[in-house]
């Protein structure tokens, strides 16, 4: 193996081992528990650390010795934003709607079988979401970001997500692919995602799709709020508000961000 081949066999390691540390607890990992994670040999984890270590993304807690990600890390992802700078375009509607509002607002993005919440405005009702806090991911399918932006993916697309996550959605326990197509169908007749699956007891939300130039849909903006305060009464003032900002976002969407617009070419290697 040539140090080319060998430097470049080292990169696939050490994102696994900063992913193993992301989903960590806040004070860290062993280096037992990370080998067993990312499926290497404790030294090979351990000189991979130390690299990592003097670069400053990484870090040790100098009592019980466990690793964690170093605040050189979160400061090069600050730094790094999103692409197209997309959660900056879209800031300011989050802000807009949860001050017309009163509820928690997310932006969510496409990131090849998966929806990432990429920003969210915070409302005054605690409340439970499928994605979480900013970084959250879940799959295309499931909770009403996601299905809106699964919706409105182009077919072929569509159908190889569909393909590959609903193995992943069942595990939600009451999805087959007779009832997400049928949601599908309905969200795009609609042009939005607002059904009430029961999945969060107590919980309620309502989606659209961000579709770009193309008409392909990139991102979605999601309302999350107590079942009570999405009534069918008040679903078309909100579903109004979320389209009007969607509609304004869209066409100012960065026409070269590869990673927004090109989706699918990830898809076949995330499958394998």
């Amino acid at each position: 193996m040539t140090p080319s081949e060998t430097a470049t066999g080292a990169v696939p390691r050490l994102f696994a081992l900063l992913r193993a540390l992301a989903d960590a607890p806040s004070e860290g990992c062993r280096v037992t528990q990370l080998a067993k994670r990312v499926g290497l040999t404790q030294a090979t984890v351990h000189r991979l650390l130390q690299s990592l270590m003097a670069e400053g993304a990484v870090e040790q807690d100098p009592r019980s010795k466990l690793y964690r990600l170093g605040v050189d890390f979160f400061a090069l992802a600050a730094r790094a934003g999103n692409p197209g700078d997309l959660r900056s375009l879209c800031r300011p509607a989050l802000l807009r709607l949860c001050g017309s509002l009163g509820d928690t607002i997310f932006l969510l993005v496409r990131s090849g079988f998966d929806a990432v919440c990429l920003d969210r405005s915070e409302g005054p009702f605690p409340i439970r979401s499928f994605s979480g806090d900013i970084g959250g991911r879940i799959a295309l399918g499931v909770g009403q970001g996601a299905m809106a932006i699964l919706a409105f993916l182009p077919e072929a697309e569509r159908e190889e997500v569909i393909r590959f996550n609903l193995s992943r959605v069942r595990e939600y326990g009451v999805f087959d692919e007779v009832y997400l197509r049928t949601e599908i169908e309905q969200v795009r007749k609609s042009g939005y995602a607002g059904r009430n699956t029961g999945l969060l007891e107590g919980m309620a939300g309502v989606a659209v799709p961000i579709l770009d130039r193309e008409g392909r849909a990139v991102a979605a903006l999601s309302v999350g709020t107590i079942s009570d305060r999405l009534s069918p009464e008040r679903m078309p003032t909100v579903v109004s508000l979320l389209k009007r900002e969607a509609e304004a976002i869209g066409p100012k969407i960065h026409p070269f961000d590869s990673t927004l617009r090109r989706p699918a070419q990830r898809l076949s290697g995330a499958a394998t």
